[in-house]
């Protein structure tokens, strides 16, 4: 096939679930736009009471809010196209901007895969050695981790974005997917992808499954330090935390490892659809309820802010009546 140093197409279509019935689709576009905005309040709703309050300045918390708003920029990237798609004809997409949005996406997974490194890695200090904890997790070395996350995941695509870059396409131009992944976008190239698609696939496949061992290897080391503990409730608490955790973990790693860790030769559009809305809509769904509103003492926070605000509302408002009433007799 003849290559192409220029592209000839401008813009792109996005097929998605275009051959749901009406009804469907607007059943569909209100169910997503009730999950979109719940999870972006709720870990707006993290990030502001981690801000605010003095008892959620820990590590933990701190890595809990930064996974909050890359959380809530992971599942901006696609819900609102997919959203809008729903009720729109057309469904396009322009090239540049279907190249960010494939960019983002990859480099805001793979800043979110380090997270979870991180966080299981503060979890195994916390709990396997809870008396060098403070010196370990210092505030500096926080911040050098959530820095060093960001920098790493966005680098590692910024590479992969400029091999996808060198691509020509020249028609047609229909994605078979509701967002710009990586395999509906090779096929329609019309250049020769094998040494692209092999990098690719390496470089996802090491980010995906190294990032699952070093997690994994943490939960096993607090595991047996959970079986260690005397009291049956301290064990049955903490197995219910782990519980919840890997429940979300096996949500991400397993929509990961089912779209980017198999021979490309087994997989279907169709399932990597499927699979891409647990992904991008239904664990940023519920990671602002695993990972801190359904906490003990993020629901203590919750509360205390909202009765100082309270307070302070009612106070402020009374001191508008007594102004303005002062106002009005003189």
């Amino acid at each position: 096939m003849e290559e192409r140093n220029e592209t000839a197409v401008s813009e792109f279509i996005l097929q998605g679930f275009s051959s749901l019935g009406v009804k469907l689709k607007i059943f569909l576009f209100l169910i997503l736009l009730l999950t979109y905005l719940i999870t972006v309040t709720g870990n707006v709703v993290i990030i502001f009471i981690v801000w605010v309050n003095h008892r959620l300045h820990s590590p933990m918390y701190f890595f809990i809010a930064n996974l909050s708003f890359l959380e809530t920029w992971f599942t901006s990237v696609t819900s609102p196209k997919l959203m809008l798609n729903f009720l729109s004809i057309s469904r396009t997409i322009s090239f540049h901007g279907c190249m960010a949005q494939s960019f983002f996406y990859f480099a805001l997974g793979a800043t979110e895969l380090a997270f979870l490194v991180v966080m299981s890695f503060d979890r195994y200090v916390a709990i396997c050695h809870p008396l060098q904890y403070t010196t370990i997790m210092k505030q500096r070395f926080c911040i050098q981790l959530v820095l060093g996350t960001w920098l790493g995941g966005f680098m590692v695509m910024s590479f992969r974005m400029l091999l996808i870059s060198n691509l020509s396409f020249c028609g047609p131009n229909v994605i078979n997917h509701f967002f710009c992944d990586n395999t509906p976008l090779f096929l329609l190239s019309c250049t020769d992808t094998s040494g692209v698609r092999r990098v690719d696939s390496v470089l996802i496949s090491t980010l995906v499954l190294s990032s699952l061992c070093l997690t994994i290897l943490s939960y096993v080391s607090i595991l047996f330090s959970i079986l260690r503990i005397p009291m049956a409730i301290g064990r049955q608490k903490a197995f219910a935390t782990c519980g919840s955790h890997l429940t979300s973990l096996a949500i991400a790693y397993g929509s990961c490892i089912v779209l980017y860790a198999r021979p490309s030769g087994n997989s279907s559009l169709s399932l990597n659809k499927a699979v891409a809305l647990l992904n991008t809509v239904l664990y940023p769904f519920l990671n602002p309820f695993i990972y801190s509103l359904r906490n003990k003492t993020v629901k203590l926070a919750l509360r205390e802010t909202f009765r100082l605000s309270t307070a302070k509302l009612v106070s402020d408002l009374t001191c508008f009546q007594t102004d303005t009433r002062k106002a009005t007799e003189s």
